[in-house]
């Protein structure tokens, strides 16, 4: 099983960069690229022949960026890796390519991500309601974007991730389609990624991009009375989490673009995967 690890970058972090690269070149025991993208910017320094390097004339988002890189890779089993993470561990693409090899419904694996400070790390990070425990594997219904492992098969079945999203939970409509298709996502605690812990509102177009891409998530993917119980049950959330007027108006400008411009192909997931995704502990209504 190749393995292929797709970088996206801005090429404002070089030196991190340099080292998100080099973790993925040191596998041991697999066949590794590496598809290094710039997204609207240049790639500073020299990479080696292993290394292939795909320019964008501008910052397509990172589900477009994403796209482009796995088209320009070969490897049957896609890393996605942020260009200020990196991994630890050698072993990673051996136990990765093990774990592929032996379950074939085995379609996403989502990482633990770790604080190279050695903080407590972000629930977020957890892809399942009860995130208490990140040393805890389990099946879950999303994963994480930046720290996974993808089944090619998977990724090409699912059309790739939805490139109008730009940034903001592209990958769980690509999960969604995936556990549709009868394949199941793991976070597996073995597999670490060390990433900076910063939060996501530190962009400038969170609140706005989170609501619409939320709306089209729910417009492209679900059945339409657990698509309304879902985005009501997030208004609700946002609402009581957010509660400053500075954070909801953007929010709720998104929500009202959500269902004012096109969502892309409507794939509503049948019943069987809502109880399927209810029966892992997190029914497609938050």
């Amino acid at each position: 099983m190749r393995i292929s690890v797709v970088v996206l970058t801005m090429g404002n972090r070089p030196v991190e960069l340099k080292k998100a690269v080099d973790s993925a070149l040191t596998q041991k025991g697999v066949e590794v690229e590496i598809v290094l993208v710039g997204n609207g910017a240049d790639i500073p320094g020299s990479w080696p022949e292993t290394v292939r390097v795909v320019r964008l004339p501008e910052n397509v988002g990172i589900p477009a960026g994403r796209n482009r890189g796995v088209e320009a890779s070969t490897g049957d089993l896609i890393l996605f890796l942020d260009d200020d993470g990196y991994y630890e561990s050698t072993d990673l693409g051996a136990h990765l390519r093990d774990r592929f090899t032996a379950d074939p419904k085995l379609g996403i694996v989502s990482f633990r991500v770790r604080d190279p400070e050695g903080g407590p790390g972000e629930r977020r990070h957890v892809p399942r309601l009860r995130a208490g425990d990140p040393l805890r594997s389990s099946e879950v219904t999303t994963f994480l974007g930046g720290a996974c492992a993808v089944r090619r098969a998977v990724f090409d079945a699912a059309g790739g991730l939805p490139e109008d999203f730009f940034y903001a939970h592209e990958e769980t409509d690509l999960a969604w389609q995936a556990l549709n298709a009868g394949y199941h996502i793991v976070y597996d605690a073995d597999c670490v990624m060390f990433h900076p812990a910063v939060a996501p509102t530190r962009h400038a177009m969170f609140y706005r991009l989170n609501a619409r891409n939320r709306v089209w998530l729910a417009r492209r993917n679900l059945p339409w009375p657990v698509a309304f119980t879902y985005l009501t049950v997030w208004i609700g959330m946002t609402v009581a989490r957010e509660r400053k007027l500075a954070s909801l108006r953007p929010w709720f400008g998104g929500f009202r673009e959500g269902w004012r411009k096109p969502a892309g192909p409507r794939r509503p997931i049948s019943w069987r995967t809502v109880w399927r995704m209810t029966r892992l502990g997190r029914p497609p209504v938050i």
